[in-house]
């Protein structure tokens, strides 16, 4: 029995030539969002270049929301493709490896003149270099089934709305000043650092795919909480989940050497 979308396969031969062969609306769809997401991302450059700050940063947003969205659209229709993994991987790039970096340079790292510079090449850098590393070992066979629920590093979406700290808390009156740029430039370090470490961080790829029934008012809830809060609090709600996010990075830690110890335990013969 034929699935109700059969997977598309773009490298398969038509004998009528690839040339004009009909592309499914599936596979179209997940495309489009990350191309509108690549519009936000090079939206906030021009925004940042006008001085419009706020705006350029609610683009960044936007387009990490939206990168989260295209995949799991692909997976849902069936509609995952070589073309579609390769786009997604480019736009990202300038979403959150070149964006995040222009915007904190114009923003606040200009003070430092040439370093504040290296400091933005520096994110950029570390983001393609983290992206390379992801689509290199994402499809590892030997990759043991635990580690499907952990990033190696911060993945870039995460990085790119994680370093924009700084700024999330000069909007909320922590003024930018001079004498406090070297300490943005080395929180900029920082997060370019876990980017292409290996630290693990928790993907949360497994959730949400089996909800117990008592738990889904209660998420419904929470998602439109959430929502509002970004609406009518973004730089407090985005400084708040940007602080939690970087406390869970120890416990992420933790729970992956518990299940590294156990995976071991059962697979001495692997070792």
């Amino acid at each position: 029995m034929d699935p109700l979308f059969p997977p598309f396969q773009p490298d398969k031969p038509d004998p009528r030539g690839t040339r004009f062969r009909a592309i499914p609306l599936r596979v179209l769809i997940p495309n489009v969002i990350t191309l509108i997401a690549l519009c936000a991302g090079m939206t906030a450059i021009r925004l940042a270049i006008e001085e419009r700050l706020e705006l350029a940063v609610g683009c960044i947003v936007v387009a990490a929301l939206l990168d989260g969205v295209d995949g799991r659209v692909a997976r849902y229709l069936k509609g995952t493709s070589r073309f579609g993994a390769e786009l997604d991987s480019l736009a990202d790039f300038v979403n959150f490896g070149v964006v995040p970096a222009l915007v904190l340079y114009f923003w606040g790292l200009h003070d430092l003149k040439s370093l504040g510079w290296i400091g933005s090449l520096v994110f950029a850098i570390c983001m393609v270099l983290r992206l390379a590393r992801f689509n290199v070992t994402i499809n590892d066979p030997n990759r043991p089934a635990y580690q499907t629920n952990f990033f190696t590093g911060m993945p870039a979406p995460a990085g790119a709305c994680t370093v924009l700290l700084p700024i999330y808390l000069d909007f909320l009156g922590l003024h930018h000043e001079r004498v406090f740029a070297p300490l943005e430039l080395a929180y900029v370090f920082l997060i370019a650092f876990l980017m292409v470490s290996t630290i693990p961080t928790f993907s949360g790829k497994k959730l949400g795919t089996r909800v117990p029934r008592e738990w889904v008012l209660p998420i419904f809830v929470a998602a439109v909480a959430l929502v509002m809060l970004l609406a009518f609090y973004p730089w407090e709600t985005l400084t708040a989940i940007t602080a939690i996010y970087l406390a869970t990075i120890p416990f992420g830690v933790l729970h992956y050497r518990r299940l590294a110890r156990a995976y071991r335990a059962e697979h001495p013969a692997e070792e």
